[in-house]
């Protein structure tokens, strides 16, 4: 089984056409999307649901089961997530012997809509974890990226991820945990076993591909340019 992993589209959808085109020509089973489908402005006439419609009705055209997370802008989605059958944000899923949790939101300076706490994050993903605690692979999705790894650095150089994720990442060791949220910290890393992707901003061209042939997993960060 191959995973898509998509993320940070920021209200972009005309370009998440062309890269939505050039996903289709990968051999994925699987969409994961980690959130941020928004931003802070919209087209006339249009709403933070409305675009967060027209993401998901994109992401699905790939005819592939979609699996999201809401982003620091999407708190408005979090219900319409729920209620299209497609959040692991709180919640665990079993798909074909793969156990799928999450949780959404990050910290940021900007006191963005959707900033849960590091007391929140880790309750979160507590309660969606205990739904796949038997499963044979775990995939782990939030926005926000584990504190202290290569994939929550900005240019500073400082470390801004979270530590509740990481802590969680530690503990319980799923195979991948997949985040975005760091834009310019796009790539991999490890935590013990744990393989950690950012997998970018997608309008810019870069998805996430996690590689599953039985228990052997691979993460690695792609691009579509």
């Amino acid at each position: 089984m191959n995973i898509a992993a998509v993320g940070c589209i920021h209200n972009d959808v005309e370009t998440l056409l062309t890269f939505v085109e050039r996903l289709s020509t990968l051999e994925v089973d699987m969409i994961v999307c980690t959130g941020d489908f928004t931003d802070s402005f919209f087209p006339r006439g249009f709403d933070r649901k409305d675009i967060g419609t027209l993401v998901v009705e994109e992401l699905r055209s790939l005819g592939k089961p979609l699996f999201v997370v809401p982003g620091s802008w999407d708190k408005e989605l979090i219900d319409f997530f729920e209620a299209e059958g497609i959040s692991v944000h709180g919640v665990g899923k079993m798909y074909d012997g793969l156990g799928l949790y999450g949780f959404g939101g990050a910290k940021t300076p900007f006191s963005l809509p959707f900033e849960p706490s590091e007391d929140e994050l880790y309750k979160g993903l507590s309660a969606a974890y205990q739904k796949v605690e038997s499963a044979r692979i775990k995939i782990q999705i939030t926005h926000a990226p584990p504190a202290g790894t290569k994939v929550d650095l900005i240019p500073s150089g400082a470390h801004v991820g979270s530590e509740a994720v990481r802590k969680f990442i530690e503990l319980h060791k799923p195979d991948v945990a997949i985040c975005s949220h760091i834009h310019e910290a796009k790539g991999t890393d490890t935590i013990g076993n744990t393989q950690v992707i950012n997998c970018g901003r997608f309008p810019e061209g870069h998805c996430g591909l996690i590689e599953i042939d039985k228990l052997k997993v691979t993460a690695k960060l792609v691009s579509l340019i």
